[in-house]
């Protein structure tokens, strides 16, 4: 899923079957105008991949725990907490749209229905939750 940075508002939803990786889609998200991107640990490598060499983006994912737990250095590791902490705090604005579907809408369980037809349930409901998002702005102001 991809959202706009200020509005909020989610412009991209890719789905996949569960065995496939969320690195792999990563070019499928991205238009190319990004400044930057943000993901969790399951981007890793995203940028050192063949299609995004011409993404022009500021990669910022996450790092594995391990990753962190093995620098040795207490000073280095509390700057890597840190900085770890803010790159979690920006992905941590993702989540609105899934509380929206998941309180407003109900969708808490997912029943596999096949993938086009489960692909066009979410889009609908993040098209929803939209809505939802910016329903002030969108119904006539009441005097």
């Amino acid at each position: 899923m991809k959202r706009y940075e200020f509005s909020g508002l989610v412009h991209h939803v890719q789905c996949t079957a569960a065995n496939v990786a969320d690195v792999t889609v990563t070019h499928a998200l991205l238009h190319g105008k990004e400044d930057s991107v943000f993901g969790d640990s399951g981007y890793t490598g995203a940028e050192k991949r063949d299609e995004l060499q011409s993404c022009e983006a500021a990669f910022f994912i996450a790092a594995k725990r391990s990753t962190i737990q093995a620098i040795g250095n207490k000073r280095a590791r509390a700057w890597a907490e840190r900085w770890e902490h803010f790159k979690a705090s920006v992905r941590a604005k993702v989540e609105h749209p899934f509380r929206v579907i998941k309180r407003q809408f109900g969708y808490t369980k997912v029943r596999y229905r096949g993938l086009a037809k489960n692909t066009a349930q979410v889009q609908t409901l993040f098209a929803l939750s939209n809505l939802w998002m910016v329903r002030r702005h969108l119904l006539p102001a009441r005097g």
